[in-house]
C-alpha cells in the first residue's frame, strides 16, 4: 500500500513538472532514464557487461522495455573502458518510477543478477552509477532507434547535453528546437536523432539532452559540417530571441555494445 501511494506521488510530481516545463498538458510524450555506470578498470567493465547482458537487458524486455540502448565512450576518449551510458525509455512517468519495484520483484532478474547485486562491499562491480531522468519535447514524443549496415565498433551515437544560465534561458533553447526549426533541420540532414529531451531530474540543471546518430565517425563530421554551414541554422543561430541560451554544451561520442538494442 505504501509503495503504490509513493508510486502515485512520485507519478504526480513527474507530471507536474513536465506540466510546468512545456506549459501544457502532456500528449502521449515519452519520458526517460540515462543511467551511467562509472568503472575503475577492466574488470568492473566485464562483470557489469556481464550483469547488463544477462540480467538488466532481460528483465526489462520482460516488463515490456523491447528496446533499450547501450552505450560506450569512444577510444579516444579519456573515459574509454571507464563509463557505460543505458538509454531505457518509458510510456509514461508512471512506469519509469515503478521499474525499481518490478526488478525488486522479478525473481529471475534477481538471481541471474546476483553476483552483481550482491558482491562484495570490497569488492564492488562499479565505483558509483547516476540516473538522469528526461521529458520527450512535444515535437518528437517519441524516440527513434536508428538502423545502420555498418558494424557496432564503426556506429557513432552523439548525446549532447546543452547546460543554460537560468530556466527561461533553458526554455527559450527548447523552443528553439522545437518551434524554431532546429529539430527540423536535423531531419531534414539526415542526423538519425534518437530523442530529444529536457532533464527533469539531474545533476546540471537546467539542460537538454539529444541523442544523434551516424553509420561512422566521417558520416558524423561530413554532417555537421553541413549543419553549421546550413544557411537555416546561420539564419536561426543569428536571432536576438535564442542568443546566450547554451552556457555549456557537453559531447559525448559513443559506440553502442554488441548486445545493445539498437
Amino acid at each position: 500500500m505504501v509503495k503504490n501511494y509513493l508510486t502515485l506521488f512520485f507519478g504526480a510530481v513527474f507530471f507536474f513538472a513536465a506540466f510546468m516545463a512545456s506549459g501544457q498538458a502532456p500528449r502521449n510524450r515519452e519520458y526517460y532514464e540515462i543511467r551511467i555506470y562509472h568503472l575503475k578498470d577492466k574488470s568492473q567493465e566485464e562483470r557489469t557487461d556481464k550483469f547488463l547482458k544477462e540480467a538488466f537487458l532481460p528483465a526489462l524486455h520482460r516488463a515490456g522495455i523491447n528496446k533499450v540502448g547501450v552505450f560506450k565512450p569512444v577510444e579516444s576518449d579519456t573515459a574509454f573502458g571507464k563509463r557505460i551510458y543505458i538509454f531505457i525509455p518509458f510510456n509514461n512517468a508512471i512506469r519509469m518510477i515503478e521499474l525499481h519495484s518490478v526488478l525488486e520483484n522479478d525473481r529471475k532478474y534477481n538471481q541471474d543478477g546476483k553476483d552483481f547485486l550482491d558482491a562484495p562491499f570490497d569488492n564492488p562491480p562499479f565505483t558509483r552509477y547516476e540516473s538522469i531522468y528526461l521529458y520527450a519535447f512535444k515535437d518528437m514524443p517519441a524516440f527513434r532507434p536508428p538502423k545502420f549496415n555498418t558494424p557496432p565498433s564503426a556506429r557513432i551515437y552523439e548525446l549532447r547535453s546543452y547546460e543554460s544560465a537560468t530556466e527561461a534561458k533553458a526554455l527559450k533553447k527548447i523552443e528553439m528546437f522545437n518551434e524554431g526549426g532546429e529539430m527540423k533541420l536535423f531531419e531534414k540532414l539526415g542526423f538519425n536523432a534518437v530523442f530529444f529531451g529536457q532533464v527533469l531530474a539531474g545533476s546540471t540543471k537546467p539542460n537538454l539532452m539529444y541523442m544523434t546518430s551516424f553509420a561512422d565517425q566521417k558520416s558524423r563530421e561530413d554532417h555537421w559540417n553541413e549543419f553549421r554551414n546550413h544557411p537555416e541554422w546561420k539564419t536561426m543561430s543569428g536571432l536576438e530571441q535564442y542568443k546566450n541560451t547554451v552556457s555549456k554544451a557537453n559531447v559525448f561520442l559513443l559506440h553502442p555494445t554488441d548486445y545493445s538494442d539498437f
